[in-house]
């Protein structure tokens, strides 16, 4: 293709759409931008209404910082209007989606999309998330611990761990090795959290259960005494706010454990959850999947009932009533500020019973009855886009478009590939076409407003940490950090990342290793970029509101910006283990190179121009920058 049409660009940002949040039945306008020198006759915004096409001519609307502005009103008739641009050129005419330039009609996959009445979690994108494994995190009040053989579940015995010890093998300990981690000792580091440049907290779950993980839960109405019970949380919730931060806790409502009163396998009832002992009746037992005896278990698990919501009962108890489980958390003196749902892939999902795309809205009306802003996160690994187009989930985890992406361009074997014996042995590099491709992909089948939803994240309490791989030099941490804060909506940081924690890879005990405050982590590397990245994501609106585009993805080198009309950012990320020359095109984004001769991180930057749009950056091997432009007159 010809270099102009590297330049083609729009979004769902305010700089693109006048109202990125229409009202039904508002007239927005849409714009488009290109060199000013493209040969390029007239554009075209092509919509449907009620089924019929429609082709607006846009008019020019100037030229800034080298680039020509296109302009053209979208009337929103339809709760959902999809749009795309027809170029026209002398003897040639190009067609622009979400997805990129073509020289034939795409489909419609990927147009841009705005939502009517959509509202958006807006407080999402301007996000710096931290992920907290409560038990693990710091031990702030030691009169609640787990004591030794203080209770057992499937005849196992807890077993009380100190601070400094690794946790368990799971053929040990079960996930019964407890290290006292509770909720006062986060609200005792909330400053910590601050400095370190974080917006808001996620919370693996702190319901009543017998685990360390506790997504066996027991009772979801009350906080674990050993977190310190819901006094502790209401106190968290007050601290956080205070702080100017933001709340989600993370649950599981797809399934519960077997000492759950609404399951009670045994006619027993683990006294965690604060009540009598207590046999379900038929009400409750129609909560779960019972054929005789037997019932159904999350993936085969027989400690973890799969709740049946074919039952109005059940619903009410969850989600519908006033009370039920979910928004009596969002109401104070909780106050939290959203939902995390576990194995929300799964949810509602059994066989010949496919309830979930009936669920999912229901409770998000429920939730957003209590809260507007309430964010709506889910559990999902791969492709969930049928999900995001605005009636129920806000975000996945978003491995798909940003985790699973970036472990592979470092290095690592897909997350889902190498749990198959075959697909294992098999060495499957990811170039940097494969990975703009990968996101890309993902990102342009959703409406811009879902995009600055997303949940960014490499690691968490599933996966093992990537600073663990030996085989991983010391610069993948910081290629990955900038790569995760580079794509639109929030990034999340899992705890202890930023202290380059201990651990092993190959299990989830690896993972989960106790907070090393002993240690004066601040002044690491793994400190210094976590702190870098939040804190410019804080202070630069082309971070959090701004576009993205890819500027370059040959080889072993990805180079991406964030920007607005006023900014630009440029993360260039480099995998070779030898030098690299890349030409970068800054044009495109009304730039003319970098700020100055370092990088944020005060690493050298060996830039020469070359023409009006482009530049030669010469890259030491593996080298990870991330620098501010300079931005056209």
């Amino acid at each position: 293709m010809k270099d102009w049409l590297e330049s083609v660009y729009s979004d769902g940002t305010e700089d693109f759409v006048s109202s990125p949040s229409p009202k039904l039945r508002e007239t927005v306008t849409v714009r488009l931008r290109m060199y000013a020198d493209a040969p390029v006759k007239h554009v075209l915004l092509r919509s449907l209404h009620n089924g019929v096409e429609q082709l607006e001519e846009a008019r020019p609307a100037g030229t800034r910082q080298g680039l020509r502005y296109y302009e053209a009103p979208l009337r929103i008739t339809e709760p959902r209007i999809a749009y795309q641009f027809y170029l026209v050129c002398e003897d040639k005419v190009y067609f622009y989606t979400q997805q990129g330039v073509t020289g034939y009609i795409p489909d419609a996959g990927h147009d841009f999309v705005l939502l009517a009445d959509y509202v958006q979690p807006s407080w999402v994108k301007e996000a710096v998330f931290y992920q907290i494994f409560p038990e693990r995190f710091c031990n702030g009040d030691p009169s609640n611990d787990v004591q030794p053989g203080e209770y057992t579940q499937d005849g196992w015995p807890t077993v009380k761990m100190d601070w400094r010890d690794r946790p368990l093998p799971y053929s040990k300990g079960h996930c019964l090795d407890f290290f006292g981690g509770d909720l006062e000792g986060i609200r005792q580091k909330l400053p910590y959290l601050k400095e370190l440049g974080v917006t808001a907290l996620y919370l693996n779950p702190i319901f009543a259960a017998p685990s360390v993980h506790k997504y066996d839960c027991v009772d979801y109405f009350h906080v674990d005494p050993h977190f310190g019970g819901d006094k502790a949380l209401a106190a968290l919730s007050e601290a956080v706010h205070a702080q100017g931060m933001k709340l989600i806790l993370d649950i599981s409502i797809n399934h519960t454990g077997t000492e759950h009163k609404w399951f009670n396998r045994d006619g027993t009832f683990f006294p965690l959850s604060q009540g009598a002992y207590h046999n379900p009746d038929a009400a409750e037992r129609a909560y779960y999947f019972f054929d005789g005896g037997r019932y159904h278990g999350w993936l085969g698990h027989a400690n973890m009932p799969t709740l049946n919501y074919s039952s109005p009962a059940l619903r009410d108890a969850v989600y519908r009533a006033e009370d039920s489980v979910l928004k009596k958390w969002l109401k104070p003196p909780y106050s939290i500020d959203g939902w995390r749902f576990d194995v929300a892939d799964v949810f509602g999902r059994n066989d010949e019973l496919q309830l979930s795309h009936e669920l999912w809205p229901e409770i998000r009306r429920s939730i957003r009855q209590v809260d507007p802003q309430a964010y709506i996160l889910a559990e999902d690994w791969g492709d969930c886009s049928e999900y995001l187009q605005g009636s129920e989930w806000d975000s996945p985890m978003n491995y798909f478009g940003c985790g699973r992406v970036i472990r592979q361009f470092l290095g690592l074997k897909d997350l889902f590939l190498e749990r198959h014996p075959l697909l294992r042995q098999v060495d499957c590099p990811l170039t940097a076409e494969d990975a703009e491709k990968r996101v890309t992909q993902y990102l342009s089948r959703l409406p811009y407003a879902l995009q600055q939803n997303q949940f960014n994240l490499f690691d968490s309490h599933d996966v093992s940490r990537l600073h663990n791989y030996p085989q991983l030099g010391p610069q993948a941490l910081r290629a990955a950090v900038i790569f995760q804060f580079m794509l639109p909506g929030a990034a999340s940081i899992y705890y202890g990342d930023e202290a380059a924690i201990g651990g092993w890879t190959g299990d989830n005990e690896g993972c989960r290793f106790p907070m090393p405050w002993g240690e004066d982590f601040t002044q690491t590397e793994a400190y210094r970029v976590h702190r870098t990245m939040a804190r410019a994501k804080a202070e630069h609106r082309a971070l959090s509101h701004g576009g993205m585009k890819f500027l370059y993805a040959k080889g072993q080198v990805l180079a991406l910006a964030r920007f607005t009309a006023g900014e630009a950012f440029v993360g260039v990320l480099s995998v070779s283990g030898r030098p690299e020359e890349v030409c970068i095109p800054f044009g495109v984004i009304g730039a003319e190179g970098p700020q100055g001769g370092t990088d944020l991180f005060g690493g050298r930057l060996d830039y020469t121009p070359l023409d009006e749009n482009h530049g030669i950056l010469k890259l030491e091997p593996k080298q990870a920058s991330f620098f501010p432009c300079r931005m056209k007159k």
